[in-house]
């Protein structure tokens, strides 16, 4: 699968901020191979649902992004690495919006609604430090609508995959990635980071882009039975500017793990955490739903593979 997205649809930027009213920032430490990534919507929010498959997410509101919940729209997503640590990063985003008067109405005051959700790096760098509320404010505060950096910036600092047989001793660098499209007018962008147990691979050739090229082997995959649960996690966000309502907004999260199915070798496993969010600005034109699942699938499979891609090692 190529790694170039539709030419024709955004012109200079290729990545999830063309879609229009959405910015990313990232705060990312080298050293200690771990970061956080926000992903800003409107200031009006953006009708948004998610779906966590795997047996071990982490997340954040992710129980408010069920299609029957009140709460329709979220201001912010947070991706981050830390563990369960790293959901600490959304507090310092909540405070952030706050100051600039973001977030769903009350008679207290608007009050952000930040998903975010986590993947596991704590064993690829140095434990101790973790995203936090400090951290969070400041990939806030750097968010631009610019084309997003890739690779091993913000939560895909200490990405990684294919521990699918040895675990973190052959595990090789992945990062984070974005693409978009355009389907009957309207925009279809994706953040994604894969931190899978398995392999990264082109379905196009089958060639592996990231990984240990074990994951071929059915005695490898059966070596999963032997590594600790939890440690490994596809994070998606995607942003379309079709208007959705919220229960279409869902039945496309379902549509982004599809997409990660399609280049992750094995997926949605016992050990991952796979967990994918979907907004929409309504600023663009109304796509059939079927449309736009086809759309989402594709993106979030170019955005993991320029992540790994970009990630490597020069």
């Amino acid at each position: 699968m190529s790694d170039a997205s539709d030419a024709g649809a955004t012109s200079h930027n290729d990545t999830i901020t063309a879609v229009s009213g959405v910015q990313v920032g990232h705060w990312s430490d080298p050293a200690a191979r771990t970061g956080c990534t926000v992903l800003l919507l409107p200031p009006e929010g953006a009708v948004t649902s998610g779906l966590s498959l795997g047996a071990a997410p982490g997340s954040r509101e992710q129980a408010l992004l069920a299609p029957e919940k009140a709460v329709e729209r979220a201001h912010a997503l947070v991706l981050t690495g830390g563990s369960a640590f790293g959901l600490a990063a959304a507090d310092g985003v909540m405070r952030e919006l706050e100051a600039r008067g973001v977030g769903h109405p009350t008679p207290a005051g608007p009050v952000p609604i930040v998903p975010a959700a986590v993947l596991f790096d704590l064993m690829v760098g140095d434990a101790r430090v973790r995203p936090g509320a400090t951290q969070g404010a400041l990939a806030t505060q750097g968010a631009s609508d610019a084309p997003v950096t890739l690779g091993a910036v913000g939560a895909g600092t200490g990405a990684t995959v294919g521990k699918l047989a040895d675990g973190f001793a052959a595990a090789v660098p992945s990062g984070l990635g974005s693409a978009v499209m355009r389907v009957a007018g309207a925009l279809v962008g994706a953040l994604a980071v894969s931190n899978a147990a398995g392999d990264l691979v082109d379905p196009d050739t089958g060639g592996l882009v990231a990984g240990s090229g074990r994951a071929r082997d059915p005695e490898a995959v059966a070596a999963l039975l032997g590594l600790p649960a939890g440690i490994s996690t596809t994070l998606v966000a995607v942003v379309t500017d079709a208007p959705l309502a919220k229960a279409e907004a869902h039945a496309l999260a379902l549509s982004a793990h599809i997409g990660i199915a399609r280049v992750t070798r094995p997926s949605h496993t016992v050990h991952d955490g796979d967990t994918s969010f979907v907004a929409s600005t309504a600023r663009g034109p109304r796509v059939a739903v079927a449309a736009l699942g086809v759309a989402v699938q594709e993106v979030v499979a170019r955005a993991l593979l320029r992540g790994a891609r970009a990630g490597r090692p020069a």
